[in-house]
């Protein structure tokens, strides 16, 4: 790569560097990478004026491709006094002084023009020309800069041979490093400051055998670009995450990576390409070579047992939506004499939740007492596994036990190309989950597993993605369900989307005041110590996926939510760079998932149907701050009348997420017994709006 030969030629000394800069052939990828990022700087100054353009005058006046044709006139002379400084070398504490006067000029050169024209409108008809002026100045120091303190990295090429696929190749490339030896690269990654380090380049059509090698641009988490790798020793891995193509019905053409049965984990999905993990050394030039020679296996699914079995239908709506087949699946608890009491009919309960690989917590063996016990991160305990595995035991023997009342359990599996689930309703981007859950897969359970099939037999609670897909599903389809107990639920008022009002705030980013910026936080423990921005989250995200498809928490919110854009993918609520928030985007959200506003514009039809039905549970150190929306809602739910709402709203003191409800026990003992917690309301409600002559008898044997 270019830089990598200015960086040798600056480490040997000024003859090879005046053989780099003059010599026909260096000359001329110089001027590549000169371009290069003069282009880049040239868009960044661009976006910047259009976005106060279109704010200014409700249109994009100021197309980029214009500005980029003023720019290229002066790429000659630019290039010439760059190699003029170079010779210099100056100094990076030379540089950083130069910036900082630089950088205190520029805002004289604005606040002066502002007050000459008399408005920032009047400043902004100058404002290409001063671009213009600052713009040759600013590059040459960030040249100098780059080329006095880049550190080195070297070049990372990757092939994958014919053996693993004989045909070209979509999808994402990711690079994997990391300097800690417990675990491969690719189990290390994660949105904290903890994480390892991932770099990502999309690819397509890539032939077996052909190299992709990563720019020194690449972008990546939680080191911004590649370029900016310190020198040092790492463990190395790549990996593709493969996608298909999707021909949509509604026109679009998209490559997405398809669920495979892992849930939509990049790092386990079946079929991925990867390399072994290898140690290197990051040295101030070279090459390191990868190769893709393993693949991850695909997964055996669970079969059936006494107590746990599996269904899985193709999905009509889904199927035409996606333009191929699409399965729609749960896993279904059947109650103690199932098959010995045949004429009995049961309430269904819902269990909404993140992909599961099969219905957790039910175990109808003792603990193993020869488990290793293990930490859990999250929790801050040891030994959990064990505690999971006597829950889970504990259950069964609830579960069997005589006075035990008898119902199913149904947790969905629902990934797609886009997550581990769709959110259970109707998206444009997604796709109509929340029709073809409803009128396909509920009614093939309740016909294969004795449900009673009415809305006053069932019920659906979940924690998370679950306490809003709960609530959710209980607000779109108000008389199909007798009650929702939502836990720690995504954000149901988008106000207070994690810490960000999309409605006023300008930036998902920052908090912006008169002369600084803070960043906005995004996870915290219950002291409040933060471990994640919303910038932090989704720059991990970015460096997974472009265009909403790293299978993460932000880019499923803007699946689900978002109208399509141009391209076929959702249309951006934020700018994943910038962080700049689209108004026309969060108007889109407002009419169409914000829980809070839907429930409020609509209360008058929807109240007399929700009566009693809704039950909202979080702790008010929730880790993702979504005690923030519950608050919100509350606001509205307490005065509501004709009718009042009739549920409860309630919060756990310091506790954390995913708090649901019991004040008594710590989170990761109640996480465990979300199948028993709401049974005595969920049982008092059946026999209180159980219609004359429903079945209340079969199932109680």
């Amino acid at each position: 790569m270019p830089v990598d030969d200015l960086r040798s030629a600056l480490a040997v000394g000024p003859a090879k560097l005046l053989s780099f800069l003059f010599g026909k052939k260096a000359d001329d990828r110089f001027r590549d990478f000169i371009r290069n990022y003069y282009h880049h700087l040239a868009f960044e100054q661009t976006a910047r004026i259009r976005e106060v353009m279109t704010l200014l005058t409700g249109q994009d006046s100021l197309p980029a491709v214009s500005i980029a044709q003023r720019y290229h006139a002066r790429l000659e002379k630019l290039i010439r006094v760059i190699r003029i400084l170079t010779l210099f070398q100056v100094s990076p504490d030379r540089v950083k002084l130069i910036l900082m006067a630089h950088r205190e000029w520029l805002d004289e050169v604005h606040a002066h023009n502002v007050g000459k024209h008399g408005s920032v409108e009047g400043y902004l008809c100058k404002a290409c020309v001063i671009t213009l002026q600052c713009m040759v100045f600013r590059f040459i120091l960030l040249i100098s800069l780059l080329a006095a303190t880049l550190p080195a990295a070297p070049r990372f090429t990757v092939t994958f041979p014919t053996s693993r696929s004989a045909t070209p190749l979509d999808g994402r490339l990711l690079l994997l490093l990391s300097t800690d030896p417990k675990d491969e690269p690719r189990n290390q990654i994660n949105d904290s400051y903890t994480s390892q380090l991932v770099f990502g380049v999309d690819v397509e059509n890539w032939k077996p055998g052909e190299g992709k090698t990563f720019p020194q641009d690449a972008f990546g988490h939680p080191v911004e670009r590649l370029s900016q790798l310190r020198p040092g020793t790492y463990f190395v891995q790549a990996l593709l995450h493969r996608y298909e193509t999707f021909h949509r019905a509604d026109g679009h053409t998209v490559r997405l990576p398809m669920d495979r049965g892992e849930g939509q984990r990049w790092n386990a999905a079946p079929g991925n390409l990867y390399s072994k993990p290898k140690q290197i050394t990051v040295a101030p030039s070279g090459e390191v070579r990868l190769r893709l020679d393993e693949e991850i296996p695909p997964i055996t699914p669970p079969g059936d047992t006494k107590y746990v079995k599996h269904i899985k239908i193709r999905s009509e709506r889904l199927t035409e939506f996606w333009g191929r087949p699409m399965e729609l699946g749960a896993h279904v608890l059947v109650p103690e004499g199932f098959d010995s009491h045949p004429e009995a009919r049961y309430p269904i309960m819902i269990f909404h939740g993140h992909f599961p690989a099969d219905f957790g917590n039910f175990r109808t063996e003792p603990p193993d007492p020869n488990l290793k016990p293990d930490y859990s991160e999250r929790f801050r305990i040891s030994g959990y596994n064990r505690i999971v595995q006597q829950e889970s035991y504990d259950f069964y023997r609830k579960w069997i036990s005589a006075n035990f009342p008898r119902f199913l359990i149904v947790e969905i599996q629902h990934a797609n190309p886009f997550y581990d689930d769709s959110y259970a309703v109707n998206s444009a981007n997604v796709g109509p989950y929340g029709d073809a859950i409803m009128y396909e897969l509920l009614p093939a359970i309740e016909k294969r597993f004795r449900g009673i099939g009415q809305g006053w037999a069932r019920f659906t609670y979940g924690g998370s993605t679950g306490g809003w897909e709960a609530l959710a599903v209980q607000v779109f389809y108000p008389e199909e369900f007798n009650g929702a107990f939502g836990a720690c639920p995504d954000p149901v008022d988008f106000s207070a989307y994690t810490t960000v009002d999309i409605y006023k705030d300008k930036n998902a980013y920052y908090r912006e005041g008169p002369h600084t910026r803070i960043l906005r936080p995004g996870k915290r423990d219950w002291l409040g110590h933060v471990s994640a921005t919303v910038q932090s989250s989704n720059y991990f995200e970015l460096a997974l996926g472009t265009k909403s498809r790293s299978g993460q928490q932000f880019d499923i919110w803007e699946a689900v939510y978002s109208p399509v854009g141009a391209d076929g993918y959702p249309k951006r609520i934020f700018d994943k760079m910038t962080g700049a928030i689209d108004p026309s985007v969060a108007a889109y959200w407002r009419e169409n998932y914000d829980l809070r506003h839907i429930l409020q514009r609509d209360w008058a039809k929807l109240g007399p149907k929700l009566e009693g039905k809704l039950h909202i549970y979080c702790g008010d150190m929730d880790n993702f701050y979504l005690n923030n929306a519950v608050y919100r809602l509350e606001d509205f739910l307490k005065q509501t009348k004709n009718p009042h709402y009739g549920g409860e709203v309630k919060y756990g003191d310091r506790f954390e997420h995913c708090w649901n409800g019991d004040p008594n026990l710590p989170n990761h003992i109640t996480r465990l017994r979300y199948n028993t917690m709401y049974l005595p309301r969920i049982l008092d409600r059946i026999a209180k709006t159980a219609p004359r002559g429903a079945d209340l008898k079969s199932w109680r044997y």
